[in-house]
């Protein structure tokens, strides 16, 4: 297959690379990628925010629960001491004035306060000098079989259990308090509740009289109002979520799904190409992706164009000698002189010949596509693959042919392209070979290198008629046959300049074509191939 079409759209707005500037380099991945992980990071952040937020609330309210009772329990063991400490040079605290002392002192619902005396046993409780009752929802009955049995077979978790731990770690913070310490903390209640405790030891000078213990029971209340105080922040990253993962959907999920449509109506409903116009002014990956897609479609289309014009010229090409052939086959019974016969049979000769170069050109034209993609491009001598090129063809040479010249760059280090060397190879035989037909017998072709900015610049050049300026561009497309007068007919099939070029720009060079001219006067045609040099 031998087309050569342009693919490439410009896209203004884009870097050398087909990289799109993003004002987001500070998050890893593509710009979507940096989308997805915002967002969803977005949702999480407001939640470890609250959680942060209301943990140090939590403890901050506790720590001023904690304060506040401290704050409380040393006035209050500050006035027992005073008012129920008898006895000297051995102080002893009155129980019975001390328990009167702390009735009298006011204390909130919320709190319990209890005295100890130095050896742990209970004086005064706040509870039992209030009468305070303690008032509890009942959980709801629980349905019996008809014998009166409970079907509920799981066990509530035992109060009395609950009760011992909750006495024994307060006898535990009493001991610590009676040794001197201040004691304060969190612990379980008897009732299973957490409370806030602290516990002061009552001290006349250095001796221990007893401990006050006060518990603030609205802990968990508390908690409770904090963890209402979480809902918004879970409504709100809830909210995130949703709307990232919608957002989302319209950005990517959606996109692709039209793509994919597009792709099955290219596939299904014969369509040449995709276009999705609103995609593909996206500044992101999928608009990158319709813009691919699209370039992608829109160069099949041109190469299938291609295809198609290739296969009409082909029949053309292939047509005008078959007819001929047929002509003389037919008239060649016909004849009965030989000249005439001799005449026919050379026709004959020139449009087998004729078909065989053409049947060649076209093989040769439809497997460059492959060829060139195929071989790998690595580092030749150009010097060196035209001198043996030129070399063949004096080889080769029989008397009265065209002479071919090398001059080569004369420099000292060699000429150096990267590319193909049976492509490239290709291409100096076809403008040596077509340099050669268009030259006079005894004419000469040369061929020459020089360098020149970065290039390497290889001409060839005949000693024919030249070529007319309007047909400058118009010898290299395809079956292009056009002859000076008095030329050989069916000597070119008119693809070989094509294929040269094709090879040419395929190694990032270009193929040119002009006049000799001396004095005013056309000396031949001159074919300039650009390459770009590179080091060994």
């Amino acid at each position: 297959m031998a087309s050569d079409t342009v693919t490439a759209k410009p896209d203004r707005g884009r870097k050398p690379g087909g990289v799109r500037p993003s004002r987001f380099r500070w998050l890893p991945g593509t710009r979507l990628g940096r989308l997805i992980i915002a967002l969803n990071v977005l949702g999480l952040a407001v939640l470890i925010a609250g959680a942060l937020v209301l943990n140090e609330l939590r403890q901050g309210l506790v720590n001023a629960r904690i304060d506040s009772l401290t704050t409380q329990g040393e006035l209050m063991t500050a006035i027992i001491d005073q008012a129920a400490t008898v006895g000297e040079p051995l102080p002893a605290m009155d129980p019975s004035y001390a328990s009167l002392v702390l009735q009298m002192l006011a204390n909130p619902k919320t709190q319990r306060a209890r005295l100890f005396d130095p050896q742990g046993r209970l004086i005064a409780d706040s509870d039992l000098v209030a009468d305070r009752v303690e008032q509890r929802v009942l959980p709801p009955a629980r349905p019996r079989d008809g014998d009166g049995v409970s079907l509920n077979l799981r066990r509530a978790p035992s109060r009395g259990a609950v009760a011992r731990e909750a006495r024994a770690a307060l006898a535990a913070e009493v001991a610590k308090a009676l040794r001197g310490q201040h004691v304060a903390g969190l612990r379980r209640g008897e009732d299973g509740d957490r409370v806030v405790s602290v516990s002061i030891p009552i001290q006349h000078v250095q001796a221990v009289l007893g401990v006050l213990t006060l518990e603030a029971n609205d802990v968990d209340e508390i908690i409770a109002r904090e963890r209402m105080a979480l809902i918004p922040f879970i409504l709100i990253a809830i909210a995130v979520t949703l709307s990232s993962s919608l957002l989302l959907t319209r950005l990517i999920a959606q996109p692709v799904r039209r793509l994919a449509r597009a792709a099955d109506r290219v596939r299904l409903a014969g369509a040449r190409a995709i276009s999705l116009p609103d995609l593909a002014r996206r500044d992101d990956e999928l608009g990158d992706l319709t813009r691919s897609l699209e370039a992608m479609t829109q160069s099949l289309s041109e190469r299938m164009d291609a295809i198609e014009s290739f296969a009409a010229d082909v029949a053309h090409e292939i047509k005008n000698p078959l007819t001929s052939l047929r002509s003389a086959v037919e008239t060649l019974d016909l004849v009965t002189e030989p000249a005439a016969r001799e005449r026919l049979l050379g026709i004959l000769k020139n449009d087998v010949k004729r078909l065989d170069r053409l049947v060649t050109d076209i093989s040769n034209a439809s497997r460059l596509d492959a060829e060139l993609s195929r071989d790998a491009p690595k580092i030749i001598d150009l010097e060196r693959l035209v001198g043996d090129i030129v070399n063949l063809y004096h080889a080769t040479a029989k008397p009265g042919d065209v002479t071919v010249r090398f001059h080569p760059s004369g420099g000292i280090e060699p000429v150096t392209v990267s590319g193909r060397e049976g492509s490239l190879g290709q291409v100096f035989r076809n403008l040596i070979d077509n340099a050669r037909s268009f030259s006079p017998p005894g004419g000469q072709v040369e061929v020459a290198l020089q360098r020149a900015a970065g290039r390497v610049i290889a001409t060839v050049s005949d000693s024919g008629p030249g070529i007319p300026p309007e047909n400058l561009e118009t010898v290299f497309e395809r079956f292009y046959t056009s002859r000076p007068k008095g030329a050989a007919f069916g000597g070119n099939s008119g693809l070989g300049l094509s294929i040269a070029r094709q090879i040419a720009e395929a190694h990032g060079g270009t193929l040119k074509a002009q006049n000799r001219v001396v004095d005013g006067k056309v000396m031949g045609a001159v074919f300039l191939l650009m390459l770009p040099e590179a080091k060994a």
